[in-house]
């Protein structure tokens, strides 16, 4: 039998292990027909250990309502902001720092993030999660810093 070919992908931010089918969910997958209870009850299950934390998924709906759904890492800048203890950004990240965080919060980050960045290795890794944290005005410092 051949592979089943999704009629529709959902990209949706959920918050895990706590989601209902109100919206955004109900919005966004109500139109395609699947069962919401089952797709909640699935989500939340798959992601009980992560409750709260955002985390982005990725929904394919097939022709007989039929889903599967695929979890991504949380948002690095979810990630860098938990890190550095702050509520959000800078409005102004050039001259208006909120926070920090040390190169070893960035780098475990990086790791954590690694499967869906587009790095070879962690030292590049690394890098495109200390440009976020600058660009949200977190500062990364040396962890001999603190």
């Amino acid at each position: 039998m051949a592979e089943k070919k999704p009629t529709v992908v959902v990209k949706i931010n959920l918050p895990g292990g706590t989601v209902t089918a109100g919206p955004p969910l109900g919005s966004s997958l109500g139109p395609t027909g699947v069962n919401l209870g089952a797709f909640v009850k699935q989500f939340n299950e798959a992601t009980a250990s992560q409750k709260g934390v955002i985390i982005p998924t990725i929904i394919k709906v097939y022709a007989d309502r039929s889903f599967s759904f695929v979890t991504k890492t949380p948002p690095a800048t979810y990630l860098i902001k938990k890190a550095a203890g702050v509520q959000k950004g800078s409005g102004k990240p050039n001259s208006e720092k909120v926070g920090s965080i040390t190169k070893s919060q960035a780098r475990e980050i990086a790791q954590q993030k690694l499967p869906d960045l587009n790095a070879n290795d962690i030292e590049a890794a690394t890098s495109i999660i200390e440009g976020s944290a600058r660009s949200m005005g977190i500062t990364v410092v040396d962890d001999k810093a603190n």
